[in-house]
């Protein structure tokens, strides 16, 4: 298990990650989303044991992970920004790798290299954005770690790539119980892969929760009345999002399903329908919580409680 504690760190005045606490579970996929500045690369740098924080700490089955070698043999990070020996060869890249990783399996370097129709003797300096992405992701899979960390895993890869390489993950997850812990500025990529999801936003966590416990944790209705009514209309509800169109209404609403629709059937509407809710509308409306309108800007709101 990893275990978040207490963790911030600061970069001069700035806290680019503020007491952040959570619980990643063994054989597992976490995703991370966030805002832009959110922590998301600082956080994945931590928990490699690149930064060294300034309070708590990242533990793996109750290690720490800075200043120890021997766990950080265990844990592959690929980075937001690849990076590349000066005008090293995939092959070149590989052998150091293998240096720094004993478990390095070349034969999956050369089978996954084959898969990706990565050339392993040509400079990486020549790839195009896409291509690096996939070398690193070969490379990272052939150190075969218990721990795999994606930052921004399918940027710039087109949509065969991106499928090609969650297979990729889901298998290293199932058959050989890898933790895995990846973020991407695409939610919709998170749907239907990873088991628990973290909300960042200004370097506090906002959200980590069970991916089923949070697409079911709201709803999307749709309800109308014979006569026009507005949001005052619905006390004691929690929602989180609200669109009238004449007399027609659609709103995000926090709560149990059956109790939402019971509530609102007995306000006796001419319509109601309920529709679930997907993960990047679930975000949005996170944002908004916390005073982010859908045009980015900032309105006069307090931020959540963690």
């Amino acid at each position: 298990m990893i275990s978040i504690r207490n963790l911030t760190k600061r970069f001069s005045a700035q806290t680019a990650l503020d007491r952040v606490n959570c619980q990643i579970g063994d054989a597992s996929i976490a995703g991370v989303v966030g805002t832009n500045g959110a922590g998301k690369s600082t956080l994945f740098r931590t928990m490699a044991g690149v930064y060294r924080p300034e309070a708590g700490g990242v533990f793996y089955g109750g290690e720490p992970v800075y200043e120890n070698p021997g766990l950080k043999a265990a844990i592959v990070l690929v980075s937001d920004e690849t990076y590349f020996l000066p005008n090293a060869s995939m092959r070149r890249q590989a052998e150091w790798y293998a240096r720094a990783y004993p478990t390095f399996d070349w034969e999956r370097f050369l089978s996954l290299s084959g898969l990706f129709e990565l050339n392993v003797k040509k400079p990486v300096r020549t790839f195009s954005k896409g291509m690096r992405r996939q070398a690193a992701v070969v490379l990272a899979l052939s150190c075969r770690p218990r721990y795999l960390l994606f930052d921004e895993t399918f940027d710039g890869l087109d949509p065969v790539r991106r499928n090609m390489v969650r297979s990729l993950i889901n298998r290293e997850v199932e058959e050989n119980r890898v933790t895995v812990v990846m973020s991407t500025h695409s939610v919709r990529e998170l749907e239907g892969t990873c088991d628990q999801i973290l909300f960042l936003h200004g370097g506090r966590l906002v959200l980590c929760q069970d991916s089923a416990e949070l697409e079911n944790s709201c709803v999307r209705v749709q309800i109308a009345f014979s006569q026009r009514v507005d949001q005052s209309q619905f006390k004691g509800m929690k929602i989180l999002r609200f669109d009238q169109t004449g007399k027609v209404i659609n709103m995000i609403v926090e709560g149990n399903r059956e109790e939402i629709v019971h509530h609102l059937g007995a306000m006796d509407p001419v319509l109601l329908e309920t529709l679930p809710v997907n993960m990047e509308e679930l975000f949005l409306c996170k944002m908004q919580q916390m005073g982010y309108g859908l045009d980015g800007s900032k309105a006069e709101k307090g931020d959540v409680s963690r």
